[in-house]
C-alpha cells in the first residue's frame, strides 16, 4: 500500500508536522507500506518531496530563501517560488501517487476537518479522527462545552470576542475576571495546538492581562508610550530593527507573517517590508494582526493538581481503550517551550497515585473520546486534583509525531513500537472510514489486503536479529536507534538485549524502549511493572495482538 504522508501545512504548528513527517517516514513499516512524501506549503498547496527534504533541521531551512538575510516561511517568498524546485500535486491526482493519506499535520485546516472534508470528497482515506471529531477536536470553546455535557465536570470559564475586548473598559473586564475566576488566568487561543497561545497570567497586572490577550488575538498594538519594544522603533540600530522583525517570524511565539496593518488593511507579507513600513509611519500608533487572527479568546481558571496526558486507541468494535496516563511535573506550564525546546519537563507513566485514581483518569478519558465522536485514536489532558476530581480538556486529535511523543510511549507500554504503532493507525482509520459508506468496496479491499498481509507475518514471522548493548547511555540510545531502524525495515524482527556483565544480561521488553538512560532502565528491569500497565496490556491485547 503506497501512504502519502502530509505534513507542513498553514498552521502554527507546522514546525513540529516537519518533525512528524520525519518520524513517519523513519519508522513505516516498509514490509507493508511504500512512504510518498507530501509537503503542504503554508498556501495550503500539495507538493511531492523527496526524503532528503526531511533531512533540514528545520523547515524553514528546508525552504527556498530570497537574499533579504531574513529566514522565512513561504507566505513571505513569491508565489512562484516553490514551482520551481516543488512540483504541485493537485487533489485530483492523489489517487496516482498513493492509497492513503497519513496525517502528520496539526492545527486550522489541518487537523479540524478542512484538509479531512478534502480527502473525503476525492474519495482519499486518511488516518486520524474523521470529520466529526476533527472539528470538535479543534474548538476548545465548545470542548469545554461538551466534555461538561458528557461527564459533567465543573469548570469555570469565559470568553470575549475580539470586537467586543476593543470596546471593553480593559481594567473593569480584567477585575470581573478575577472575581470570577481568581488568581492565575489561563488565557488560550481557542483553535491552537501544541500550546500555542497559551498563557497564564499569574499576577493583578493589567499591562500583562493586555499582553496577554493580544499575544492569544496574535494581534499587536504599538503605541509610542506602550510596553512593547515595537514603541522605541525609532531609537533603534538598524541590528536590533532586523532582530525584532525576524523573531515576528517565529509561529509559536511571534506574531507572525504575513501581517495586516488595521488602520489601512495594508498586507505586509514579508519582515523587510515590515521594517520599511514601520520606518516610514514613524510615531504614529498601528494595531497589526496576523492573517489568521483568532476572533475569540477563551479564559480558563487555573486548575491546581497533578496534570496529565492520555491517549486513545480503538478496537474494531469502536470500543475505546485509554492507555496508560503520563503524568507531566517538574514545570509551572506545559507550555510550548517546555514540550518541544526545555529538557527540564519530567514525565511518567502511570500517575503518582492510586490505582484507582489512574483507572478513574482513563474512564474519564475514554468516555469523553466516545462521546464527542472521536474515533481512531487521540490524546486527551488533564488534572487530577488534591480532592481526586478529573477534569479534562483540549482532545488532541492528531497527537504530535515525535519519536518521543507522549502516545508512543503509551502505545510501547501496551507492547507496540513504534513501527507498529502507525501500522495500527493505518489499519484503523481505514476500518473507520469504511463505516462513513464511501467508496466502501475499494476500502474494504485495501483493509482485507493489508490483514491478509499481517495474518501472513503472523503465520510466517520475520527472522529475529538481536542488537546487544552494554552499560553505558551512549550504546543504549545507539541500540534503540537500531530496534527502530530495523523495525521499519520489515524485513527482520528486532529483539535488545542488555549485556550488564558478563554473567548477567536482559531481554528488553518494547515497554521499555522509551527509558532515557541505563540508570532508568535498571530501575524499571529491578521492579514489577505497576498494575495500571500490567491490566492495560491485557484490555488491549485483542488489538496489539494483531500487529505483535
Amino acid at each position: 500500500m503506497k501512504i502519502g504522508i502530509f505534513f507542513g501545512g498553514p498552521a502554527r504548528e507546522r514546525e513540529v508536522s516537519f518533525a512528524g513527517g520525519r518520524t513517519a517516514l523513519a519508522n513505516l513499516d516498509k514490509g507493508l507500506f511504500e512512504p510518498v512524501l507530501v509537503f503542504v506549503d503554508g498556501r495550503g498547496r500539495f507538493r511531492l518531496v523527496t526524503p532528503e527534504f526531511l533531512q533540514s533541521p528545520s523547515l524553514r531551512e528546508a525552504l527556498p530563501q530570497d537574499e533579504s538575510g531574513f529566514l522565512v516561511y513561504d507566505e513571505s517568498l513569491a508565489t512562484d517560488v516553490l514551482d520551481t524546485s516543488l512540483p504541485e500535486l493537485r487533489p485530483e491526482q492523489f489517487r496516482d501517487h498513493f492509497d492513503l493519506a497519513f496525517l502528520a499535520m496539526h492545527g486550522p485546516d489541518c487537523e479540524d476537518g478542512a484538509i479531512q472534508g478534502l480527502l473525503e470528497w476525492y474519495k482519499m482515506p486518511y488516518t486520524g479522527p474523521g470529520l466529526v471529531g476533527s472539528a470538535v477536536g479543534i474548538n476548545k470553546i465548545l470542548q469545554n462545552e461538551l466534555i461538561a455535557l458528557a461527564n459533567g465536570q465543573q469548570k469555570k470559564t469565559a470568553t470575549i470576542s475580539r470586537d467586543a475586548y476593543e470596546q471593553a473598559d480593559k481594567a473593569q473586564f480584567f477585575q470581573s475576571l478575577v472575581e470570577h475566576l481568581g488568581l492565575p488566568i489561563v488565557v488560550k487561543a481557542p483553535h491552537q495546538g501544541s500550546s500555542i497561545g497559551v498563557v497564564i497570567v499569574r499576577e493583578a497586572d493589567l499591562t500583562l492581562f493586555c499582553r496577554s490577550v493580544e499575544q492569544c488575538f496574535f494581534t499587536m498594538s504599538i503605541q509610542p508610550d506602550g510596553w512593547s519594544k515595537l514603541s522605541e522603533w525609532g531609537g533603534l540600530s538598524s541590528e536590533e530593527k532586523h532582530e525584532l522583525a525576524q523573531k515576528m517570524v517565529s509561529l509559536d511565539a511571534g506574531i507572525s507573517f504575513p501581517v495586516v496593518i488595521e488602520q489601512t488593511g495594508e498586507v505586509v507579507k514579508h519582515p523587510a517590508d515590515f521594517v520599511a513600513k514601520l520606518d516610514a509611519v514613524g510615531n504614529q500608533p498601528i494595531s497589526l494582526a496576523s492573517l489568521n487572527a483568532e476572533d475569540e479568546v477563551l479564559f480558563e481558571e487555573f486548575i491546581t493538581g497533578q496534570e496529565f496526558s492520555c491517549g486513545v486507541i480503538q478496537d474494531d468494535d469502536q470500543v475505546a481503550i485509554a492507555l496508560p496516563p503520563t503524568e507531566i511535573y517538574n514545570v509551572t506550564s506545559f507550555d510550548f517551550e517546555s514540550k518541544y525546546k526545555l529538557n527540564t519537563t519530567k514525565k511518567r507513566i502511570p500517575v503518582e497515585t492510586s490505582l484507582e485514581n489512574n483507572r478513574k483518569i482513563q474512564l474519564a478519558v475514554a468516555e469523553v473520546f466516545s462521546r464527542l465522536g472521536i474515533n481512531v485514536y487521540s490524546r486527551i489532558d488533564g488534572f487530577l486534583t488534591p480532592a481526586g476530581d478529573v477534569l479534562l480538556h483540549d482532545p488532541n486529535t492528531i497527537p504530535g509525531m515525535s519519536p518521543s511523543s507522549l502516545i508512543f510511549k503509551q502505545m510501547a507500554e501496551i507492547g507496540l513500537n513504534l513501527a507498529n504503532s502507525l501500522t495500527y493507525l493505518i489499519r484503523q482509520s481505514l476500518r473507520e472510514r469504511i463505516r462513513t459508506g464511501k467508496d466502501t468496496f475499494h476500502l474494504k479491499r485495501l483493509l482485507a489486503e493489508l490483514d491478509a498481509q499481517l495474518a501472513a507475518r503472523k503465520a510466517n514471522p520475520l527472522p529475529e536479529r538481536v542488537i546487544s548493548f552494554g552499560s553505558s547511555d551512549e550504546e543504549f540510545i545507539a541500540a534503540k536507534q537500531q530496534y527502530n531502524e530495523i523495525a521499519a525495515s520489515g524485513t527482520v524482527f528486532p529483539s535488545l538485549m542488555y549485556i550488564k556483565s558478563k554473567l548477567e544480561s536482559h531481554e528488553i521488553p518494547v515497554n521499555l524502549l522509551f527509558k532515557d538512560t541505563i540508570a532508568e532502565l535498571e530501575t524499571a528491569l529491578s521492579r514489577p511493572r505497576h498494575p495500571l500497565l500490567v491490566e492495560t496490556t491485557e484490555q488491549a491485547r485483542h488489538v496489539t495482538q494483531r500487529y505483535i
